[in-house]
């Protein structure tokens, strides 16, 4: 069973930026391809940045490249996601998943969720 649990969502103003974390409890985490979703309300759950076993090995979402920045330490059990110049559009709930292996997925085919963290943008 692996435990994910997200933290660094609050509110900001547009153009500004936040720093999202997702911890992991699992023996090797290396062996987990991570990714990171989001769901605003009434809408259905999106992908948002997805990251392999390596750094070099990541793939977002048209809508946030050149903004976001998907990045993990494999030491400390944590995959990131950093966003910058933040947009009203891009609030809301932010999850982290994960599945074992390698392979990267853009849909929501990961075996494990976090609970969720929120990211409110004012404009």
């Amino acid at each position: 069973q692996v435990q994910l649990v997200e933290s660094g969502g609050g509110l900001v103003q547009a153009g500004g930026s936040l720093n999202l974390s997702c911890t992991a409890s699992v023996r090797t985490f290396g062996g987990y391809a991570m990714a990171w979703f989001r769901q605003a309300p009434g809408e259905e759950r999106e992908f948002v940045a997805a990251i392999g076993w390596t750094s070099d090995n990541t793939v977002y979402t048209d809508s946030v490249k050149g903004r976001f920045t998907i990045s993990r330490d494999n030491a400390k059990k944590t995959v990131y996601l950093q966003l910058n110049d933040l947009k009203p559009e891009d609030a809301a709930v932010y999850y982290c998943a994960a599945r074992f292996g390698s392979e990267v997925l853009v849909t929501p085919r990961y075996s494990y969720w976090g609970q969720g963290t929120q990211v409110t943008v004012s404009s």
